[in-house]
């Protein structure tokens, strides 16, 4: 049910049920994350495998404490700067923090939302809220009320209803070894911004193993469509004559009446709104009956950077 009634958000929390709650970023599948029977739900919901670990949601910088122990300061730097935000940071846990929720690594993937219905819930609540994104493992993420009860329909009792997410991509995931920052996943942050915080970041490989962070495998945010990334979008026009093709374009309409449908993600060719559109431009494209789904690659800088990392985990290998 999609509704905008905060009571009852809290309410099914309270009773161990999973809500569907807005975020800055996408919507996330929320449940206690100190009990571990709710966890489950969670994993079982989005048939999310064991070994990705989840998100956990705080409802501000100083309950770091209550999540993570030997907590850098490097850390609590970035916390003070971009919380409430779009940054999750990679953490060592405290040992009440379950393994279910971590996949059995020593460190915990923790963030405080930017978004005030979800805020407004967890301070209404006693315990933090794991949160993965509210789609089924290894689809599109969704972005509004409508894509989670596309997916989920009548499996969740509360989805509530926050309008459309303004950022549109998920968090960026930061982590430290000996201390130092390592960039776990590009997100809504920039690298640019961060490093103006802490300087050179260290790149962290994909795992489809053991990922020590949520969002590192490397096929992942996927259409049903076979989709394909290129900075040719013609070549691939031309390989798939007689298909039925649809684009996803950065600000530029390509000019051929062939191509069944061409979305467009900022006319205006700026990144941020880009990232906005991007999710829920694969979305309709989805929707369309197409053949393929050609994907134009982005600028690759700033929010740039973070789409082109999103659509080549779309992408067909």
């Amino acid at each position: 049910m999609i509704t905008k009634s905060i009571d009852k958000a809290v309410e099914a929390l309270i009773n161990d049920e999973i809500v569907a709650l807005p975020t800055e970023t996408v919507y996330g599948l929320a449940g206690n994350a100190y009990n571990d029977t709710v966890v489950k739900k969670i994993f079982d919901l989005k048939k999310r495998p064991s070994y990705n670990p989840l998100i956990v949601h705080i409802k501000s910088a100083s309950g770091i404490h209550e999540i993570a122990m030997n907590i850098p300061e490097i850390a609590l730097e970035l916390s003070e700067k971009f919380w409430p935000g779009p940054l999750t940071l990679l953490l060592e846990k405290k040992s009440h923090i379950s393994d279910l929720i971590t996949a059995g690594k020593k460190t915990v993937a923790v963030r405080v939302p930017d978004h005030p219905l979800f805020l407004d819930v967890l301070h209404q609540l006693k315990f933090p809220l794991a949160a993965p994104s509210a789609n089924p493992f290894g689809s599109i993420s969704p972005t509004c009320a409508e894509h989670v009860f596309n997916y989920f329909d009548d499996s969740l009792s509360v989805i509530l209803d926050g309008g459309v997410c303004n950022r549109g991509l998920e968090s960026t995931i930061i982590g430290f070894e000996d201390n130092t920052p390592v960039l776990y996943r590009h997100g809504s942050i920039s690298i640019e911004h961060i490093e103006k915080v802490v300087g050179n970041l260290r790149l962290y490989t994909k795992n489809d193993t053991q990922p020590d962070a949520p969002g590192m495998l490397s096929r992942h945010y996927s259409p049903a469509t076979e989709t394909y990334l290129s900075d040719n979008v013609e070549s691939l026009i031309n390989y798939f004559d007689g298909k039925k093709i649809g684009l996803l374009l950065f600000k530029n309409q390509f000019p051929n009446n062939s191509i069944r449908v061409q979305e467009i993600l900022s006319k205006k060719g700026d990144l941020a709104e880009a990232s906005r559109n991007l999710y829920a431009a694969l979305h309709r494209l989805d929707k369309e009956d197409l053949d393929v789904i050609i994907a134009e690659k982005l600028p690759n800088h700033g929010l740039g950077e973070t789409m082109n990392d999103r659509l080549q985990r779309a992408v067909k290998k």
